[in-house]
């Protein structure tokens, strides 16, 4: 494990958000975007989903390799002209829900507005310029990337969405999610921070 839930949560709530403790499966599902690679596209799974929750009062946690940052392939082939979709980082009540990803498969897809840098000039860096943000439905789900074992490189799997690289653990996600909505309806908030902010 990268982390511990306790250092999750703690720079979850000293951002600001909420942190969700009542009741059983109230998924905390928060993204972690390595802060080390100084925004250089690496083209690697080498970012954090994390998922905090309790089961009859004692807490749970997962970390799942994953990439919060697109691919280096929509990277420099650009399917918006304003550039690639790179979500800001913030908590972002309510914005997903359990829905089919491109028609396929069940994910937990965009529901609402979300922040998203956009990065046009197809430099190979991350350029999270606020005054290039856009904010709306850009179909930012949470989704997985081979139907099969663990993928080690982003290249298309990602034009801006977050993507947990393991099967396994995908559906790991998505088994909590299932039990979640049975108990708080199908809505999830995500939350997107940088490693830096971890103590």
């Amino acid at each position: 494990m990268q982390f511990t839930r306790e250092q999750i949560e703690a720079a979850v709530v000293a951002k600001g958000y909420k942190w969700f403790r009542s009741g059983d499966y109230n998924l905390n599902i928060v993204g972690v975007r390595n802060s080390a690679t100084n925004d250089k596209i690496t083209n690697k799974f080498d970012d954090w989903i994390t998922v905090s929750y309790k089961v009859n009062g004692l807490w749970k946690y997962h970390e799942f390799a994953a990439t919060t940052d697109p691919g280096k392939h929509w990277a420099e082939n650009l399917l918006n002209a304003s550039g690639v979709a790179i979500l800001v980082p913030n908590q972002y009540r309510g914005s997903h829900k359990i829905g089919l990803h491109q028609g396929k498969y069940e994910a937990l897809r965009q529901a609402k507005a979300v922040q998203v840098y956009r990065d046009s000039n197809l430099d190979l860096h991350y350029d999270e310029n606020i005054q290039t943000a856009q904010v709306g439905v850009f179909g930012i789900n949470v989704h997985r990337a081979s139907r099969t074992g663990t993928s080690t490189q982003i290249d298309r799997w990602s034009a801006g969405c977050q993507v947990i690289a393991n099967n396994e653990n995908f559906a790991k996600l998505m088994s909590l999610a299932k039990k979640s909505e049975a108990l708080w309806g199908n809505s999830f908030t995500y939350t997107l921070i940088e490693s830096a902010d971890i103590a």
